[in-house]
């Protein structure tokens, strides 16, 4: 194979996107089709794509014409685990869209399909290309920090209007979307959370707050502790509904601490590790000796969606390993269902989760949307500068 012929599935504002940068930024690859049931999406590709790209009205024809060698599923979240399945039934490689799902149930089917494939699977974790948080990984892992003992990430700058939520029908409901700023703005931090660090927790307790700064049903505030395996703690703490908002991740380890915050990675790095110092140390008042380190970092955010295309087409070609395995996008997708989850119960939640006792609560928040007809047109949004 020479060349790559993708598809892709729904080209709103994030497919419509994929599709321009296929055209013209992938070495390796070639668009050769795409899907959407919205007649007006179908007749912006008419007219802005070149000629030659196939279109369909429903993926399964897409899926089975035998144009394609690989798929983009960039449609609404409770679509990507049953779409990614029809794929790899129909030998096809797969990139989703974030999240990888609602519910962890319907993702780990999805994996399982995978993993009996012998086809690519990856997901659009574009995040992952940033340096920032690629150095930050690296400093972790090769034991630099030492071991974890706290993280910390407030993501608040997640700002969103009323009318962000008025432009689709399917946001900011349970039965549309299957969730808030943790499902829609936060599966990035989730994740980059327990890849940076390596670390998944052993229990979660949530506070959600839903419909706090928006005319909306789903949760627009969170407020989430963890407990760690090792004994180490973390808080994650994210809304809609602020502005000015910060973005501070916080990494303490027996080694010191790191923080990414405007762009840059400093490491407070002790000279002598935390619980050494304390066993030797007599003088009662007093800490360890301790170095600012501003780590250089190259400029920018990374390639972002485009180096995850390209990772993507070069793993198929020739391949390359990939950055952003599908299968991982289970771990993210697990502590949101868990924050939900004990919101919802009003308790703590241990993991591995309980998927049937999640699903059947979010059925019962499905059952009860009020929102599942809502008549809004959808509006495609220019989503530059939202990762």
């Amino acid at each position: 194979m020479e060349k790559v012929r993708y598809g892709i599935i729904g080209i709103g504002n994030m497919g419509k996107s994929h599709a321009i940068q296929l055209l013209n930024q992938i070495e390796g690859a070639e668009l050769a089709a795409v899907c959407d049931i919205s007649p007006e999406r179908l007749k912006w590709a008419k007219e802005e794509l070149p000629a030659g790209i196939h279109h369909y009205e429903q993926p399964e024809a897409m899926l089975q014409s035998g144009l394609i060698d690989a798929v983009i599923v960039a449609t609404p979240h409770y679509d990507h685990p049953t779409l990614a399945i029809q794929a790899f039934e129909a030998g096809l490689h797969v990139l989703i869209e974030k999240p990888a799902g609602v519910y962890t149930k319907a993702v780990r089917q999805m994996n399982e399909k995978a993993a009996a494939s012998d086809r690519v699977f990856g997901i659009m974790y574009n995040q992952r290309t940033n340096p920032l948080y690629q150095k930050l990984k690296e400093l972790i892992s090769s034991g630099e920090l030492g071991e974890v003992r706290r993280t910390n990430w407030i993501v608040t700058n997640w700002y969103r209007s009323q009318s962000y939520y008025d432009s689709g029908g399917w946001r900011a409901t349970w039965a549309g979307e299957g969730g808030g700023v943790l499902l829609n703005q936060d599966p990035h931090q989730l994740d980059l959370w327990q890849w940076t660090t390596g670390l998944m927790p052993t229990r979660v307790r949530a506070f959600c707050y839903f419909g706090k700064y928006h005319d909306i049903e789903v949760e627009d505030d969170v407020t989430a502790y963890v407990e760690y395996a090792n004994g180490a703690t973390g808080l994650f703490v994210t809304t809609t509904g602020e502005a000015p908002g910060t973005n501070r991740f916080e990494v303490n380890g027996t080694r010191g601490k790191i923080v990414v915050e405007d762009g840059k990675l400093t490491f407070w790095r002790l000279r002598v590790p935390e619980p050494e110092w304390n066993a030797s140390y007599t003088g009662g008042f007093g800490s360890p000796e301790c170095w600012t380190c501003d780590i250089p970092v190259p400029d920018g955010h990374g390639e972002q969606h485009v180096g995850i295309l390209r990772n993507f087409t070069n793993a198929i070609l020739h391949g390359e390993q990939l950055l952003a395995p599908g299968e991982e996008g289970i771990h993210g997708l697990t502590l949101s269902n868990a924050m939900y989850l004990s919101a919802w119960e009003d308790d703590w939640v241990d993991l591995p989760l309980d998927e049937d006792r999640f699903l059947e609560l979010l059925e019962r928040k499905i059952a009860d949307s009020k929102y599942v007809k809502k008549n809004v047109g959808d509006i495609a949004l220019d989503v530059t500068g939202t990762h």
